[in-house]
């Protein structure tokens, strides 16, 4: 099946949401999208439930197909890296689902978003980080990176690490945030022309604070592979 792993270049960089907007375009062009966020730490807890809210905002961006419990099937309640937080609740992340959870999306959906926790080289499990399970599952990676001073650095370091960790898997692009206004950074509205004559890789697009809707001009399923 097609689909696209959402990575960032560090955390707090609007993944999720840049996520919802790809699956709320995809939806809208009449694809079955199935979105997978592995394990999601920092949930927050309801009586004896773990509400991923990341999984949530997808699931409902991509019109709630399948079983909620499915987007996410491992949730841990502190905001530390996964393994961090299992371990506070004397569990452990289970490195084979992981990757064995995306099997109940590629039976309901043709197209499915898969969004990492952190960036590449967060750990995931105990073995695992986020740049080996997007090795393995081996679907292109979208880069999500925050517009703010220092983006170019830790672009170019993202796309390295990417070839260097997984040399097979194929990088669709980089999509620039825009997490906050930052009234004083003067490298806001000149980090894109920085990024497309500095990458070799495409930049996709540009998000602005609050935006909702990604603008028309990319394929995202023809992305997908």
């Amino acid at each position: 099946m097609r689909g696209l792993f959402l990575t960032g270049t560090n955390t707090d960089v609007g993944k999720t949401h840049v996520g919802a907007m790809i699956a709320r375009a995809l939806t809208a062009a009449g694809h079955r999208v199935g979105v997978y966020k592995p394990v999601e730490s920092g949930c927050r807890r309801e009586g004896k439930t773990l509400i991923a809210a990341d999984a949530r905002q997808l699931w409902e961006a991509a019109a709630r197909p399948g079983e909620l419990s499915c987007v996410c099937p491992q949730r841990f309640e502190a905001a530390l890296a996964p393994p961090q937080a299992a371990a506070l609740e004397d569990s452990s992340v289970d490195r084979d689902l992981l990757r064995s959870g995306l099997s109940y999306w590629q039976e309901r959906s043709d197209f499915v978003l898969v969004e990492g926790a952190g960036g590449l080289m967060s750990p995931l499990s105990d073995e695992d980080y986020n740049a080996d399970l997007a090795a393995d599952l081996g679907l292109p990676l979208v880069i999500v990176a925050a517009n703010e001073l220092g983006v170019i650095n830790a672009t170019l370091q993202t796309i390295i690490t990417a070839r260097n960790v997984a040399p097979q898997l194929p990088i669709a692009g980089v999509i620039l945030n825009q997490t906050a206004l930052r009234g004083e950074d003067a490298s806001v509205g000149r980090n894109a022309d920085e990024l497309r004559a500095r990458c070799d890789v495409p930049l996709l697009a540009t998000v602005g604070v609050g935006q909702q809707q990604l603008s028309g001009g990319v394929n995202w399923y023809a992305l997908g592979q």
